[in-house]
Protein backbone atom coordinates (compact mmCIF):
# COMPACT_ATOMS: atom_id res chain seq x y z
CA UNK A 1 0.00 0.00 0.00
CA UNK A 2 1.63 3.37 -0.71
CA UNK A 3 1.28 5.89 1.85
CA UNK A 4 0.73 9.43 0.81
CA UNK A 5 4.18 10.63 0.21
CA UNK A 6 4.50 7.89 -1.86
CA UNK A 7 1.33 8.84 -4.13
CA UNK A 8 2.26 12.45 -4.38
CA UNK A 9 5.67 10.82 -5.81
CA UNK A 10 3.86 8.67 -8.53
CA UNK A 11 2.33 11.49 -9.56
CA UNK A 12 5.70 13.42 -9.96
CA UNK A 13 7.25 10.69 -11.53
CA UNK A 14 4.50 10.31 -14.15
CA UNK A 15 6.14 13.08 -15.43
CA UNK A 16 9.18 11.80 -16.75
CA UNK A 17 10.01 9.60 -19.15
CA UNK A 18 11.19 5.87 -18.65
CA UNK A 19 15.21 5.95 -20.46
CA UNK A 20 14.74 3.29 -23.03
CA UNK A 21 16.28 3.47 -26.80
CA UNK A 22 13.09 5.90 -27.53
CA UNK A 23 14.24 8.28 -25.45
CA UNK A 24 17.76 8.57 -26.40
CA UNK A 25 16.62 9.03 -30.30
CA UNK A 26 14.43 11.44 -29.55
CA UNK A 27 17.23 13.14 -27.38
CA UNK A 28 19.61 13.09 -29.82
CA UNK A 29 17.41 14.23 -32.65
CA UNK A 30 16.22 17.40 -30.39
CA UNK A 31 19.88 18.42 -29.81
CA UNK A 32 20.50 18.22 -33.74
CA UNK A 33 17.09 20.34 -34.34
CA UNK A 34 18.11 22.82 -31.53
CA UNK A 35 21.57 23.48 -33.40
CA UNK A 36 20.09 24.02 -36.68
CA UNK A 37 16.66 25.83 -36.05
CA UNK A 38 18.20 28.35 -34.15
CA UNK A 39 20.72 29.21 -37.52
CA UNK A 40 17.37 28.38 -39.63
CA UNK A 41 15.46 31.09 -37.62
CA UNK A 42 18.47 33.75 -36.74
CA UNK A 43 19.92 33.53 -40.55
CA UNK A 44 17.05 32.00 -43.37
CA UNK A 45 14.37 34.00 -41.73
CA UNK A 46 16.55 36.95 -40.77
CA UNK A 47 15.08 37.06 -37.03
CA UNK A 48 18.27 37.44 -35.85
CA UNK A 49 19.57 36.49 -32.72
CA UNK A 50 18.13 38.73 -30.41
CA UNK A 51 14.55 38.72 -32.37
CA UNK A 52 14.68 35.05 -32.14
CA UNK A 53 15.84 34.54 -28.56
CA UNK A 54 13.23 37.08 -27.37
CA UNK A 55 10.62 34.53 -29.55
CA UNK A 56 11.95 31.16 -28.48
CA UNK A 57 12.19 32.56 -24.84
CA UNK A 58 8.54 33.45 -24.66
CA UNK A 59 7.57 29.98 -26.25
CA UNK A 60 9.65 27.93 -24.13
CA UNK A 61 8.18 29.87 -20.90
CA UNK A 62 4.58 28.64 -21.99
CA UNK A 63 5.77 24.66 -22.28
CA UNK A 64 7.40 25.39 -18.89
CA UNK A 65 4.49 26.40 -17.26
CA UNK A 66 2.61 23.69 -18.81
CA UNK A 67 5.29 21.02 -18.16
CA UNK A 68 4.97 22.19 -14.34
CA UNK A 69 1.76 22.47 -13.39
CA UNK A 70 1.11 18.99 -15.71
CA UNK A 71 0.07 16.28 -12.96
CA UNK A 72 1.32 13.17 -15.03
CA UNK A 73 4.21 12.72 -17.81
CA UNK A 74 2.61 13.90 -21.49
CA UNK A 75 4.98 12.94 -24.15
CA UNK A 76 4.07 15.78 -26.58
CA UNK A 77 4.78 18.46 -23.32
CA UNK A 78 7.83 17.18 -21.98
CA UNK A 79 9.30 16.96 -25.65
CA UNK A 80 8.17 20.10 -27.13
CA UNK A 81 10.10 21.55 -23.59
CA UNK A 82 13.32 19.75 -24.53
CA UNK A 83 13.03 20.35 -27.62
CA UNK A 84 12.72 24.52 -26.69
CA UNK A 85 15.48 24.39 -24.61
CA UNK A 86 17.58 22.67 -26.75
CA UNK A 87 16.97 25.98 -29.69
CA UNK A 88 17.04 28.25 -26.10
CA UNK A 89 20.39 26.44 -24.81
CA UNK A 90 21.39 27.04 -28.66
CA UNK A 91 21.00 30.40 -28.61
CA UNK A 92 22.59 31.47 -25.48
CA UNK A 93 25.35 30.61 -26.43
CA UNK A 94 25.36 31.76 -29.90
CA UNK A 95 24.68 35.58 -28.16
CA UNK A 96 27.53 35.28 -25.61
CA UNK A 97 29.88 34.09 -28.63
CA UNK A 98 28.67 36.56 -31.94
CA UNK A 99 26.99 39.31 -30.22
CA UNK A 100 28.89 39.85 -26.83
CA UNK A 101 32.13 38.25 -28.43
CA UNK A 102 32.91 35.63 -25.84
CA UNK A 103 35.11 32.67 -27.26
CA UNK A 104 34.08 29.43 -27.56
CA UNK A 105 36.95 28.30 -24.93
CA UNK A 106 35.49 30.24 -22.33
CA UNK A 107 31.90 29.74 -23.16
CA UNK A 108 32.55 26.27 -22.81
CA UNK A 109 34.09 26.56 -19.00
CA UNK A 110 31.39 29.32 -18.03
CA UNK A 111 28.62 26.54 -18.68
CA UNK A 112 30.46 23.66 -17.56
CA UNK A 113 31.24 25.66 -14.19
CA UNK A 114 27.34 25.98 -14.64
CA UNK A 115 26.16 22.70 -14.87
CA UNK A 116 28.64 21.84 -12.07
CA UNK A 117 26.79 24.12 -9.65
CA UNK A 118 23.62 23.04 -10.91
CA UNK A 119 24.82 19.32 -9.78
CA UNK A 120 26.16 20.21 -6.76
CA UNK A 121 22.93 22.23 -5.77
CA UNK A 122 20.54 19.60 -6.48
CA UNK A 123 22.95 17.26 -4.75
CA UNK A 124 23.30 18.89 -1.71
CA UNK A 125 19.48 20.05 -1.22
CA UNK A 126 18.35 16.62 -2.45
CA UNK A 127 20.88 13.59 -1.45
CA UNK A 128 20.32 12.67 -5.25
CA UNK A 129 20.82 13.18 -8.71
CA UNK A 130 18.34 10.68 -10.57
CA UNK A 131 15.55 11.97 -12.52
CA UNK A 132 13.08 8.43 -11.32
CA UNK A 133 13.32 10.67 -7.96
CA UNK A 134 11.61 14.20 -9.08
CA UNK A 135 8.83 13.98 -6.89
CA UNK A 136 8.75 17.68 -6.04
CA UNK A 137 8.54 21.17 -7.75
CA UNK A 138 12.08 21.98 -6.33
CA UNK A 139 13.86 18.89 -8.03
CA UNK A 140 11.71 19.42 -11.28
CA UNK A 141 13.56 22.73 -11.25
CA UNK A 142 17.11 21.72 -10.59
CA UNK A 143 16.20 18.70 -13.66
CA UNK A 144 14.80 21.28 -16.13
CA UNK A 145 18.11 24.07 -15.11
CA UNK A 146 20.57 21.17 -16.00
CA UNK A 147 19.02 20.17 -18.73
CA UNK A 148 19.01 23.75 -20.12
CA UNK A 149 23.01 24.35 -19.18
CA UNK A 150 23.90 20.86 -20.74
CA UNK A 151 22.33 22.12 -24.10
CA UNK A 152 24.68 25.18 -23.79
CA UNK A 153 27.38 23.84 -22.78
CA UNK A 154 27.04 21.15 -25.55
CA UNK A 155 26.50 23.92 -28.09
CA UNK A 156 30.20 25.64 -27.21
CA UNK A 157 31.77 22.40 -26.48
CA UNK A 158 30.49 21.23 -30.11
CA UNK A 159 31.76 24.48 -31.75
CA UNK A 160 34.79 24.40 -30.12
CA UNK A 161 35.74 20.71 -31.20
CA UNK A 162 34.59 21.41 -34.80
CA UNK A 163 35.74 24.87 -35.37
CA UNK A 164 37.73 25.98 -32.47
CA UNK A 165 40.07 22.68 -32.65
CA UNK A 166 39.47 22.26 -36.16
CA UNK A 167 38.30 18.74 -35.73
CA UNK A 168 35.84 19.33 -39.10
CA UNK A 169 31.78 18.43 -38.26
CA UNK A 170 32.25 14.75 -39.12
CA UNK A 171 35.01 13.97 -37.34
CA UNK A 172 33.59 15.61 -34.23
CA UNK A 173 30.64 13.69 -34.33
CA UNK A 174 32.75 10.84 -34.29
CA UNK A 175 34.57 11.88 -31.31
CA UNK A 176 31.23 12.72 -29.53
CA UNK A 177 29.95 9.12 -29.84
CA UNK A 178 33.19 7.73 -28.98
CA UNK A 179 33.10 9.32 -25.82
CA UNK A 180 29.74 8.02 -25.16
CA UNK A 181 29.95 4.68 -25.98
CA UNK A 182 33.18 4.91 -23.61
CA UNK A 183 30.57 6.07 -20.99
CA UNK A 184 27.90 2.88 -21.97
CA UNK A 185 30.46 0.56 -21.90
CA UNK A 186 31.28 1.52 -18.48
CA UNK A 187 28.04 1.33 -17.05
CA UNK A 188 27.15 -2.22 -18.43
CA UNK A 189 30.32 -3.46 -18.80
CA UNK A 190 31.65 -2.48 -15.44
CA UNK A 191 28.85 -1.20 -13.09
CA UNK A 192 29.68 2.70 -13.42
CA UNK A 193 26.79 4.12 -11.69
CA UNK A 194 23.66 4.59 -13.62
CA UNK A 195 22.91 7.90 -12.31
CA UNK A 196 25.93 9.47 -13.13
CA UNK A 197 26.60 7.19 -16.51
CA UNK A 198 23.02 9.20 -16.95
CA UNK A 199 24.56 12.16 -16.88
CA UNK A 200 27.46 12.24 -18.88
CA UNK A 201 25.77 10.41 -21.47
CA UNK A 202 23.23 13.02 -21.58
CA UNK A 203 25.80 15.72 -21.56
CA UNK A 204 27.47 14.26 -24.59
CA UNK A 205 24.45 13.81 -26.69
CA UNK A 206 24.44 17.72 -26.84
CA UNK A 207 27.63 18.42 -28.91
CA UNK A 208 27.56 15.17 -30.67
CA UNK A 209 23.75 16.60 -31.77
CA UNK A 210 25.15 20.09 -32.67
CA UNK A 211 27.90 18.30 -34.54
CA UNK A 212 25.38 16.32 -36.27
CA UNK A 213 23.70 18.71 -37.25
CA UNK A 214 26.29 21.20 -38.56
CA UNK A 215 27.89 18.59 -40.58
CA UNK A 216 24.41 17.53 -41.90
CA UNK A 217 22.99 21.37 -42.82
CA UNK A 218 26.26 22.88 -43.58
CA UNK A 219 27.55 23.60 -47.52
CA UNK A 220 29.87 20.73 -49.55
CA UNK A 221 32.65 23.49 -49.06
CA UNK A 222 32.17 23.62 -45.20
CA UNK A 223 32.39 19.84 -44.35
CA UNK A 224 28.51 19.75 -44.06
CA UNK A 225 26.44 17.52 -46.51
CA UNK A 226 24.42 20.25 -47.55
CA UNK A 227 20.82 19.69 -46.50
CA UNK A 228 20.43 23.18 -45.45
CA UNK A 229 19.27 24.27 -41.77
CA UNK A 230 15.46 24.32 -43.10
CA UNK A 231 15.66 20.68 -44.53
CA UNK A 232 17.17 19.21 -41.72
CA UNK A 233 15.15 20.92 -38.86
CA UNK A 234 12.01 19.33 -40.88
CA UNK A 235 13.40 16.18 -41.23
CA UNK A 236 14.37 15.82 -37.86
CA UNK A 237 11.40 17.41 -36.30
CA UNK A 238 9.13 15.17 -38.40
CA UNK A 239 10.63 12.09 -37.18
CA UNK A 240 10.30 13.58 -33.28
CA UNK A 241 6.78 14.26 -33.79
CA UNK A 242 5.72 10.78 -35.14
CA UNK A 243 8.18 8.77 -32.26
CA UNK A 244 6.24 10.78 -29.79
CA UNK A 245 3.03 10.04 -31.54
CA UNK A 246 3.80 6.49 -31.07
CA UNK A 247 5.46 6.01 -27.93
CA UNK A 248 1.72 8.04 -26.68
CA UNK A 249 -0.25 5.65 -28.47
CA UNK A 250 2.01 2.35 -27.21
CA UNK A 251 3.31 3.99 -23.76
CA UNK A 252 6.70 2.28 -23.50
CA UNK A 253 8.22 5.14 -22.40
CA UNK A 254 6.01 5.76 -19.18
CA UNK A 255 7.07 4.14 -16.46
CA UNK A 256 6.12 0.88 -15.32
CA UNK A 257 3.28 0.83 -12.55
CA UNK A 258 1.88 4.04 -15.16
CA UNK A 259 1.50 1.27 -18.37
Amino acid sequence: MYTTSNSVASKMLSKVPEVTIFFWIIKIMATTVGETAADFLNTRLNFGLTGTSIAMGAVLLVFLVMQMGARKYIPWIYWATVVLLSVFGTLITDNLVDNFGVSLQTTTVIFGAALVAIFAGWYASEKTLSIHSIFTTRREVFYWAAILFTFALGTAAGDLAAEGLHLGYANSVLVFAGMIAVVTIAHYAFRFNAVAAFWLAYILTRPLGASCGDWLSKPLAEGGLGLGTGGTSGLFLVTILALVVYLTVSRKDFLTYQR
